[in-house]
């Protein structure tokens, strides 16, 4: 046969063979496509039909009160669940392995869409209004407590603006959204935003996320990439808020983490810094401590944090760098059942004080004009002794024969 009548089967063969093996994509919301799809589900046989372990991923919209509107995505990787809101800045409403869930029950019982949030409300604290996830950002432009700051206006005066507690891009809709799925082994799932934090005479910053996990893993990943479409230098803040109640957070659980340094923010927290790692019961009347700590990391620089239950065979994991987040902050809120029961394990760029202090001690970092900011958190979720176990003397390790130094007073902010 003339070799030039086998050239065209022999390349439609390798462009059927690439399609083949190219990553399942699906747009679920386009605002360049004026697109969005009320409800969309796939599963592993129609894409992975080879996977050993099969998933799903499920889109749907909620309806009725203040969540009418609301976009969910549910993930399930034949091993844990968990489910991403795009309404909600691409944040994690929660998280499960069995009867081990990772998420909290908030007084907010609906999961609020932002055009019910006003941030300026009680004084600043208007956030709180839809605060109920498993892990959201705080940020971009800021994050931390409410409080005063100063900024170059549009006719290049200095003026004052007033902060709201954690910033704005929790409670930012996603502008794209996908799901890609990797067609070859290990099947890796994404799901993929792009939230923008932008205003004409102000911050032009960019979140783009990759929200993944192997089927039959045990975690997920959340790489994030923050920019600057600004042509200006601009500051930026970021702080992965992950909340745990019931039924990890009880009576005798603990926090675990290698630290170098465990700072008090406030003289609650200085009275009860002895017991910073160990956790009582639902508690009328308990007010929140919050403890800021210098990470300690292993030889590639990652460190990582965990909560345990009292009976030390459940336990969550996040794990993250200490070169993208240098920073760890505790926050234990054991109140009331019913106002409450939580505490937040929180790496970050800064510590949450209002961004002006952060300013002041060095711990708020700027980019560039086009520069990008890379992180990567992973969360896990593990169950049996040996699991947690495995944790705990990993920590041990890091932690090696530096104990960490408690500070008995707060940092001086002034």
């Amino acid at each position: 046969m003339h070799p030039l009548r086998l050239a065209v089967p022999l390349s439609l063969c390798a462009t059927l063979a690439a399609a083949a093996t190219a990553p399942y994509r699906q747009t679920l919301t386009s605002v360049e496509r004026n697109k969005r799809a009320e409800k969309w589900q796939i599963t592993s046989k129609e894409v992975t039909p080879r996977s050993k372990v099969p998933w799903s991923v499920r889109k749907v919209t909620l309806h009725g009160g203040k969540q009418e509107g609301v976009d969910l995505i549910h993930v399930d990787n034949g091993k844990i669940r968990f489910t991403v809101c795009p309404t909600r800045g691409m944040g994690l409403i929660s998280a499960s392995r069995g009867d081990l869930r990772l998420g909290w029950d908030s007084p907010v019982k609906e999961i609020v869409h932002p055009q019910y949030v006003n941030l300026q409300a009680r004084g600043g604290l208007g956030w709180l209004d839809g605060f109920n996830e498993w892990m959201c950002r705080c940020g971009l432009e800021n994050n931390g407590g409410p409080g005063t700051d100063r900024f170059i206006n549009n006719v290049g005066d200095e003026a004052t603006m007033d902060l709201t507690l954690h910033g704005k891009i929790a409670n930012l809709p996603a502008q794209e959204v996908e799901v890609v799925v990797d067609r070859e082994p290990p099947y890796t799932i994404h799901i993929r935003g792009t939230v923008h934090e932008r205003m004409f005479y102000g911050p032009k910053l960019e979140l783009r996320t990759d929200i993944s996990t192997v089927p039959g893993s045990d975690t997920l990943r959340v790489k994030d990439v923050i920019t600057n479409r600004g042509a200006q230098p601009q500051e930026f803040q970021i702080l992965y808020h992950t909340n745990f109640g019931r039924p990890l957070l009880e009576q005798g659980a603990t926090f675990a983490a290698p630290v170098a340094r465990v700072i008090p923010m406030n003289d609650v927290a200085a009275r009860a810094i002895n017991n910073y790692p160990k956790y009582l019961g639902p508690t009328l009347g308990f007010v929140e401590q919050v403890y800021c700590m210098y990470p300690r990391a292993d030889a590639s620089g990652r460190s990582l944090a965990i909560l345990q239950n009292r009976a030390r065979n459940q336990a969550a994991s996040v794990r993250y760098s200490v070169t993208e987040l240098p920073y760890l902050t505790l926050w234990k809120n054991t109140a009331a059942t019913n106002d409450g029961y939580v505490t937040g394990i929180e790496p970050g760029t800064n510590f949450p004080n209002t961004r002006s202090v952060e300013r002041k001690l060095g711990r708020v970092p700027k980019l560039g004009p086009g520069a990008s900011y890379s992180i990567a958190v992973d969360f896990g979720l593990h169950s049996g002794t040996s699991e947690v176990q495995a944790l705990t003397d990993e920590i041990a390790a890091i932690q090696g024969d530096h104990r960490p130094v408690l500070e008995p007073r707060p940092e001086k902010k002034d």
